[in-house]
């Protein structure tokens, strides 16, 4: 479109009138604008920070020997703990079951009227005048309405690793899945905060039960592509008054 653009620059001459050139640098510049937000390097990726935790490396010297077969340090499971998580870097398995509804309803109406009218005396230096001519009425309506309704459902299941634990025996959980498919790639993105004593002995716990839960599933590729508004339609709708 760059090259056209040139040539019939060059084969209008200095015959061109000021608007006709101001119309080919307009439709230059929205060609480059489109070649930019066509770029590959814009696609949608996954945020970073949601790498997986890992735990903290052993202690480099050996354990002393003390004659004593059980030790605190080496690790163990309490009986009422069995094994589940509750260290940094163990996984921890979340159960998505998000279901959110949401339903608004507006309405406005209103209506105005109003009139006026003279009636001229018959005889006199005004008797010409026509009473039906001195007659005003005014009359205005409105009437609006919306509504709007959303649901959102979010079923599945994802692990993730405890990132930190705290006195207070809760612990940050954060973690992402990536499914590489033949036409794109998408992910699930997790994070949020957990009483450890509410896992269950299979270390699983529901996401609705996870305080300031962020979940974020996305993808990007050719299916993500076509459920987009082009980026024609986009450059209209931004600079339409309507």
């Amino acid at each position: 479109m760059t090259s056209n653009y040139f040539v019939m620059a060059r084969a209008a001459g200095p015959r061109q009138s000021r608007a006709a050139r101001t119309t080919l640098d307009c439709l230059a510049t929205l060609a480059m604008t489109s070649l930019i937000w066509a770029t590959p390097a814009l696609a949608k990726k996954p945020k970073a920070g949601f790498e997986a935790a890992l735990p903290a490396p052993p202690p480099p010297a050996p354990r002393v020997a003390d004659g004593s077969i059980f030790s605190v340090s080496a690790g163990y499971a309490p009986l009422y703990a069995g094994h589940r998580a509750r260290a940094v870097g163990d996984p921890v398995t979340i159960l998505l079951v998000e279901n959110t509804t949401t339903s608004k309803s507006a309405g406005t109406k209103t209506e105005r009227g109003g009139g006026a009218s003279i009636t001229p005396p018959t005889a006199g230096p005004l008797g010409f005048l026509n009473p039906d001519a001195l007659k005003a009425s005014s009359q205005s309506s409105f009437k609006g309405q919306g509504n709007a309704t959303q649901t959102s459902t979010l079923a599945g299941e994802v692990s993730v690793t405890i990132a930190e634990v705290r006195p207070n025996g809760t612990a940050l959980l954060r973690g992402e899945k990536r499914l590489l498919l033949s036409q794109g790639q998408e992910w699930i993105q997790f994070s949020g905060i957990v009483r450890l004593a509410d896992l269950d002995a299979e270390s699983r716990i529901a996401s609705t039960r996870v305080a300031d839960a962020r979940i974020e599933y996305a993808g990007n590729g050719s299916i993500a592509r076509a459920g987009r508004e082009g980026w024609l339609s986009r450059f209209f709708n931004i600079i339409s008054p309507f």
